[in-house]
């Protein structure tokens, strides 16, 4: 699959690389697909991203942000265990990695490689903190996996709505903060906008993206559902407003699953988060 992102710019020129990892290797979920997503995330894209007309291809405008001057390019599918090598190569080379899973077990590797031997501040938009540190080395233990390479100080969880009590206590013993969909609603989008700022202010942030921290109502097509979910638009304005004010090392949108999905809505939820977050980015 072919992507209109891949038709921007070469790699040598371009600011923002996406790349996909179609494998789900580390998943212990019985809901399986993923290692389609990325290609479905590509072809969702074309069809709703962008328009074609007289033969020119003509993205749609972002509700914020610009996409004028944004170079992209796509590298392709990466193999699972080449994806800290490929991510490496970007990072180092002053481009910012956009990588769509997968499982979310790459998430691990990405941190890895954006820190570029320093410790990020992490965003984690799920359902699930993903703190298991009893099992190690799948998609639900990313954070302990990923300890030497994140400021758990700094980051936060957002979403969060289905964690086991292990999860809970590791969070809390590392320090690292946690908002619910219930604390959206009852502070107001403004103020926990307000606070992630505040978190990771004077970092680079890494930001994922696991589409389950959506309401199942309107992302169906993942690999763990949980009711009460994010809505959409509030899931955009974090994003956005963050992106727009922080220095972001990378961002990954993981655990599509396609055969689950309902008339494309979560493929085509995650290639407009993918375009919105995109046009944020200061490159």
């Amino acid at each position: 699959m072919v992507s209109y992102y891949r038709a921007g710019a070469d790699f040598k020129k371009a600011k923002i690389v996406v790349m996909g990892v179609p494998d789900e290797s580390r998943s212990h979920a019985s809901r399986r697909g993923t290692e389609t997503a990325p290609d479905t995330i590509r072809a969702a894209s074309n069809d709703s991203e962008f328009f074609v007309r007289d033969g020119v291809v003509i993205p749609t405008v972002p509700m914020r942000g610009t996409l004028d001057g944004k170079k992209v390019h796509d590298a392709g599918n990466v193999q699972r265990d080449g994806v800290y090598e490929k991510a490496r190569e970007i990072v180092k080379a002053g481009k910012i990695p956009i990588t769509m899973g997968g499982d979310h077990s790459i998430t691990a590797d990405l941190l890895k490689a954006a820190g570029n031997g320093k410790k990020v501040s992490l965003l984690y938009f799920d359902a699930h903190p993903d703190f298991v540190s009893s099992v190690r080395d799948y998609y639900g233990s990313v954070l302990t996996d990923s300890a030497r390479y994140v400021n758990y100080k700094k980051s936060m969880l957002v979403g969060t709505r289905a964690a086991e009590p292990e999860e809970i206590r590791n969070a809390r013993k590392a320090g690292l903060a946690m908002v619910t969909p219930i604390d959206i609603t009852e502070l107001g989008v403004h103020k926990v906008a307000s606070m992630i700022r505040r978190k990771v202010a004077g970092s680079r942030v890494y930001i994922s993206i696991d589409l389950d921290c959506v309401d199942p109502a309107f992302a169906p097509g993942v690999s763990v559902p949980s009711p009460g979910g994010v809505t959409i638009a509030d899931l955009l304005y974090l994003l956005t407003s963050t992106i727009s004010r922080c220095d972001v090392a990378g961002l990954d949108i993981v655990e599509l699953t396609p055969d689950y999905d309902t008339n494309g809505m979560t493929a085509n939820l995650a290639a407009r988060i993918l375009t919105e977050c995109m046009a944020c980015l200061k490159t």
